[in-house]
């Protein structure tokens, strides 16, 4: 038989001649790249950070953890016990363009493996199947009273429910905001993500027939909204809520406020005030709640970090290219060259 062999093939790969290539750095290569990432780095942070700076932001905590807050009556509410206060505040500067209102929570760690875990992606997309028999991985918020729930998980039990409302207020009368509900959710997961069980549209109380609501949540999923297209599992809350955030302090686009003409800002500076139906505990976990009202830019919303990562590194580049420089003229001219002795 033939003789076997450990030796490898004589192949350019096996026998490593594949041809390389390896940068040689001197001070003619390496000096002009530290200057034009310098050059090209800094202006970009400058503008980006400029640009940052140029949005509109304003945020309100309403937790009422301090005694003199108007929610503070309602710091120790619970599910089933709703609670109503009023925040009045005022906008030194008017918001031009069109504006986007949030909600933020601190210390609340949806980063959490076995929280993110907690859903049923099959039933939120409207399997029939998996309405009535959820993924354990939704335990123990899989069924209630021998009925399964919908929507399953701990995610969906614990969605955000305060309701916010804004008010202009202008020689002692209140004018309300028009608010818009719709299209603050992403269009993949209106559209491909989330959908509700398969049937009569029509009658989603037919469709969640046999099932129960989550045992936080005062109404069932199919009373989420009076407009067919954003009820049940469609419902854009709900959708945003369900895209659960990375770190545990963290905001979520509750409203739109569209911008009515080019004449008017969409937000004057003035007063204003803002109802709140507090509903969401938060004091249990010492948590905060906020309403923000931003505008945004062409990079997104307010965020100075990646101008400010923009300057430093080009101002490092910058600095470590001028260092090089005055050492390569002080140093890089000197003969290296020894004579070696007889």
């Amino acid at each position: 038989g033939a003789v076997k062999t450990r030796k490898p093939d004589n192949t350019a790969f096996k026998q490593q001649r594949l041809p390389a290539w390896q940068p040689i750095l001197t001070a003619g290569t390496v000096l002009p790249a530290f200057f034009i990432i310098g050059l090209i780095f800094i202006p970009i942070g400058i503008g980006i950070f400029v640009t940052s700076n140029n949005i509109r932001e304003y945020e309100i905590d309403y937790t009422g953890v301090e005694p003199s807050s108007p929610c503070n009556k309602c710091l120790n509410v619970s599910w089933d016990t709703p609670c109503t206060c009023t925040i009045n505040f005022t906008l030194e500067h008017s918001f031009e363009s069109n504006v986007f209102m949030y909600y933020g929570l601190s210390n609340f760690y949806q980063n959490h493996r076995r929280y993110v875990k907690s859903r049923d992606d099959s039933q939120l997309n409207g399997d029939n199947g998996s309405l009535l028999n959820p993924s354990k991985e939704c335990e123990p918020y899989r069924t209630n009273e021998d009925k399964p729930i919908a929507p399953c998980g701990a995610i969906a039990n614990s969605m955000f429910n305060d309701t916010l409302q804004l008010y202009r207020i202008e020689n002692d009368t209140r004018t309300p905001i028009t608010l818009i509900k719709k299209g603050i959710a992403w269009w993949t997961d209106k559209n491909v993500k989330f959908r509700n069980p398969t049937g009569d549209g029509n009658n989603l109380t037919l469709l969640f027939q046999g099932t129960t609501k989550p045992v936080n949540w005062p109404k069932p999923v199919y009373m989420l909204d009076s407009e067919p297209d954003n009820n049940g599992f469609i419902n854009e809350d709900f959708i945003v809520w369900m895209r659960t955030a990375a770190l545990p302090t963290f905001r979520k686009l509750y409203r739109l406020i569209e911008r009515k003409n080019n004449l008017q800002p969409t937000l004057q500076a003035g007063k204003y005030s803002l109802d709140i139906a507090y509903n969401y505990p938060v004091y249990s976990f010492d948590g905060r709640k906020r309403m923000i009202l931003s505008t945004i830019s062409w990079m997104g919303g307010k965020n100075p970090f990646l101008g400010i990562a923009y300057i430093t590194v080009g101002s490092i580049c910058f600095f470590l290219g001028v260092v090089l420089l005055i050492i390569h003229h002080k140093y890089g001219n000197r003969n290296t060259s020894a004579d070696i002795p007889n």
